[in-house]
């Protein structure tokens, strides 16, 4: 079992910057891989980036790619995500999700949120224009 916390969130204007954290609790959690998830008001859920366990394999949606970075600190359980030059297009509530893949190398269903079995409460972003 796996307990997600996302914190970070707020409010911030178009340009602007913001990093989420995700704290996780349980046990094994450099088993996992972590993944970041939005979902903006009237959408679906969409992968966002995701990393592996061992922290040296990252994933990113080309609408995010070179502007958002995903990290992760095993020692500290926590996973990160820092956003820059956001835009109006990034509003959404941000969550958090595990899936358990410990073998070495890619994770083929890195992106995809039904292979992800615990999840966050979520925590909004909202970037004013």
């Amino acid at each position: 079992q796996v307990q997600l916390v996302e914190s970070g969130g707020g409010l911030v204007q178009a340009g602007g910057s913001l990093r989420l954290s995700c704290a996780a609790s349980g046990h094994a959690f450099n088993s996992y891989t972590m993944g970041w998830f939005r979902q903006a008001p009237g959408k679906e859920r969409e992968f966002v980036a995701a990393i592996s366990w061992s922290g040296d394999i990252t994933y990113y949606a080309d609408s995010v790619k070179g502007r958002f970075t995903i990290s992760r600190d095993n020692a500290k359980n926590t996973v990160y995500l820092q956003m820059n030059s956001l835009n109006s297009e990034d509003t959404a509530v941000y969550y958090c999700a595990a899936r358990f893949y410990s073998a070495v190398g890619q994770d083929p269903y890195s992106r995809s949120q039904r292979n992800y079995l615990y999840w966050g409460q979520g925590t909004q972003v909202t970037v004013s224009s």
